[in-house]
C-alpha cells in the first residue's frame, strides 16, 4: 500500500522546538513539507531531493527549520526550532517529482500524508 505517514506534531510555547517525521512506503524524487493555517492557502515550507540531498526553504523558516532524510528508513524529518505563533498550522508531507524551481507548488505533488497539527502559543 502506497502511503505517507506524518508524526511529531503537538503544542509548544513560542521559542520551543518540535521534530516532524514523514515515513514513506515508496521512493520519490523529492519530498516536501507544506503547512496550512485556517483560512490561508497551503504553503511550501521545505523540500529535500533524494539524490544529492539538496534542500530548499521558505524565507519565513530559513535559519529555524532544517529538513533532512534518513535513507535506511526512508524517512524525512523537519526539525523546527525557535517556533513562533505564526508557525501554527496543519503540516503535511508530500512526495513527487517537482523540478527544483517548483518545489513549493502544491500541485506538483501527487502523494500526500494526512497531516499533523502544530500549535505554538505565545
Amino acid at each position: 500500500q502506497v502511503q505517507l505517514a506524518e508524526s511529531g506534531g503537538g503544542s509548544v510555547q513560542a521559542g520551543g522546538s518540535l521534530r516532524l517525521s514523514c515515513a514513506a512506503s515508496f521512493y520519490s524524487t523529492n519530498r516536501a513539507w507544506f503547512r496550512q493555517a485556517p483560512g490561508k492557502e497551503r504553503e511550501g515550507v521545505a523540500s529535500i531531493y533524494a539524490g544529492a540531498g539538496t534542500t530548499y526553504y521558505a524565507d519565513s523558516v530559513k535559519g529555524r527549520f532544517t529538513i533532512s532524510q534518513e535513507y535506511d528508513t526512508n524517512t524525512v524529518y523537519l526539525q523546527m526550532n525557535s517556533l513562533k505563533p505564526e508557525d501554527t498550522a496543519m503540516y503535511y508531507c508530500a512526495a513527487g517529482s517537482a523540478p527544483p524551481g517548483t518545489w513549493s507548488a502544491a500541485w506538483m505533488y501527487n502523494r500526500w500524508g494526512p497531516g499533523t497539527q502544530v500549535t505554538v502559543s505565545s
